[in-house]
């Protein structure tokens, strides 16, 4: 019979060694799968707001267009002028490779096909100027479609928000309205002593929305300006935002709300406005591009070090195995030291007789049996002494 206690401790050191590496797996694992669920979910984020970025950018120049061509088109010039030819190109190319991703398809197709019916509009400046504004409306439209659909407008990082606040309503709201203002300035002019008031009112909406428009754009990219961890932001804004604000301020000047426009001021402002919106427009549109390439490069980090640290995890958690499976001798090998005791009792005879030496198969020196013909030696005296002769 063989008993021993070093398979029971074998078997709770290996349950203790299991229940540890769960307890340790499980959580490594969760966590590695939420953050790399994060990280997908705000790449894809970022991703969709730089498309937004790239539509934004083939989207700026047709507000410059629509004022140039509205502003013809009251001169009497029917042809399409070639700034809205291009700037069409441009978005329709944009929308052609990003539309369905944003949405935007079908806004862009009816605002396209309106631009292709504008040289056929007749009537008087009245009417033309309508048309304009309406298409005109569309496209601000179209800004806010992009924003949405983007979710610019979502974004918790306050410099891109304030960034994209400016560009995609303040700067084209603005520009819209300084060249109606402008043209209600001639048309005004122009018009019979009856339509006037009519007019008048409508400049004076325009003129509105102008100084407002401004005063936002400026605020905006100031708080812009003290959020951001640009350094390039400040330097690269002031002198485009001075330029825009110039050309707004002279077109306003040459509106000349209570008198008589002054027709070469509008012109010169209108030219001024245009190229200083085109450099905003895309110094604004580099720098969140910029942004949320950092952002890409960040969740890129992320996505690394979460690999890193689940394959420590994983090899921690072999080696702590490895260690535990190695630390576990067989049961009665040596280096067991008490655990691995035999602690059987041994019979070298026959079986069912004692063993030599031993009485009923112990093996103390205190229970010896005398050998036949042999007295007990208790008194230390040789052994083996002889009977009396009484006896022989």
């Amino acid at each position: 019979m063989s008993v021993s206690v070093n398979s029971r401790r074998a078997r709770l050191r290996s349950a203790l060694a299991v229940a540890l590496t769960v307890l340790v797996a499980l959580p490594t694992a969760a966590l590695f799968l939420r953050v790399r669920s994060d990280v997908s979910a705000d790449r894809a984020d970022t991703e969709l707001k730089q498309q937004g970025v790239t539509y934004l950018v083939a989207l700026a120049p047709l507000i410059s267009a629509l004022a140039d061509s509205q502003s013809q088109a009251l001169q009497g010039v029917t042809a399409e002028p070639a700034s809205l030819t291009s700037a069409v190109a441009r978005v329709q190319e944009a929308d052609g490779n990003l539309g369905a991703t944003l949405g935007t398809t079908n806004r862009w197709n009816g605002i396209k096909e309106k631009i292709t019916n504008l040289p056929a509009v007749t009537g008087n400046s009245q009417q033309i100027f309508q048309a304009h504004v309406e298409v005109g409306d569309l496209a601000l439209a179209l800004y806010t479609e992009v924003r949405k659909n983007s979710k610019l407008n979502m974004d918790p990082q306050q410099d891109i928000w304030y960034l994209q606040e400016t560009i995609t309503v303040n700067m084209p709201r603005t520009v819209t309205a300084v060249s109606r203002m402008s043209d209600l300035a001639n048309m005004h002019e122009a018009a019979a002593r009856a339509q006037k008031p009519a007019l008048q009112v409508q400049l004076g909406v325009e003129l509105d929305e102008v100084q407002s428009g401004v005063a936002e754009l400026t605020e905006n990219l100031q708080a812009a300006a003290d959020v951001t961890d640009s350094a390039s932001l400040a330097g690269n804004t002031l002198n485009n935002l001075d330029s825009f604000r110039r050309g707004v301020e002279a077109a306003v000047r040459g509106a000349n709300f209570n008198g008589s426009p002054d027709v070469s001021t509008l012109v010169t402002a209108q030219s001024t406005l245009s190229t200083a919106l085109n450099a905003l427009t895309t110094v604004l549109l580099k720098e969140i591009q910029a942004l949320l390439d950092t952002r890409s490069d960040d969740l890129s980090y992320r996505q690394i070090e979460s690999w890193v640290l689940i394959t420590v995890a994983v090899l921690l958690i072999l080696l702590a195995a490895f260690w535990t499976r190695s630390g576990t001798a067989p049961a009665g090998q040596p280096g067991d030291g008490a655990a691995g005791r035999d602690i059987s009792v041994h019979n070298d005879g026959p079986p069912g007789t004692p063993g030599p030496g031993t009485y009923g198969g112990s093996s103390s020196p205190y229970d010896q049996v005398p050998g036949y013909g042999e007295a007990p030696n208790y008194g230390g005296g040789a052994a083996g002494r002889e009977r009396s002769g009484a006896l022989r």
